[in-house]
């Protein structure tokens, strides 16, 4: 799987703006198409740790190289996938809530927000910053929130909502005038 024009133009925000991406995707998509500042809610399947801490022992793995019985981490426990498995603690948590309270503009791409508890980041974006949406689907529940919903792809959308950040800075540079 290769990144896509999204996951590009995500990245190419950043030769701008700060921009950072919190993702429930375990892959690297967003890293390889240039993004610098990602977390990743669910981990990585590119890296491994250890069996008895998760957050201890970490690396780079290749994806097609088995983690087999007797992998040992550098604590000496078995090796295992860098991922949050159901019923574990998503331990980027509270940092990833703290960055979206703080965000200036607040953007959600390509999720049916069915999948908590990042789904309820909506409710964590201060209610007078500029907040979008890009789903094919219906998001009542982020139009209800003051979200601009674009209602489409993540790639024709991401074209929609460059736009509409030229207009928002149009809008700043003539209030400053």
């Amino acid at each position: 799987m290769e990144p896509n024009d999204a996951h590009r133009m995500i990245a190419e925000l950043e030769k701008e703006h700060e921009v950072t991406v919190i993702t429930q995707n375990v892959d690297n998509l967003h890293e390889r198409a240039g993004s610098t500042r990602v977390i990743h809610l669910h981990g990585e399947l590119s890296k491994v740790c250890s069996m008895d801490n998760r957050t201890t022992c970490v690396k780079e793995y290749p994806l097609t190289t088995p983690i087999k019985v007797g992998d040992k981490a550098e604590d000496g426990s078995q090796l295992r996938p860098y991922i949050v498995m159901f019923g574990e603690y998503i331990d980027s948590m509270n940092v990833a809530v703290d960055i979206v309270s703080k965000a200036d503009i607040f953007v959600v791409i390509g999720t049916s927000l069915k999948v908590y508890p990042a789904a309820g980041f909506i409710n964590y974006a201060h209610h007078e910053v500029p907040k979008f949406v890009i789903d094919p689907g219906e998001m009542e529940q982020c139009t209800h929130l003051g979200f601009t919903h674009f209602k489409t792809t993540a790639t024709e959308g991401m074209k929609m909502l460059l736009e509409a950040f030229r207009e928002l800075l149009r809008g700043d540079e003539s209030r400053n005038l």
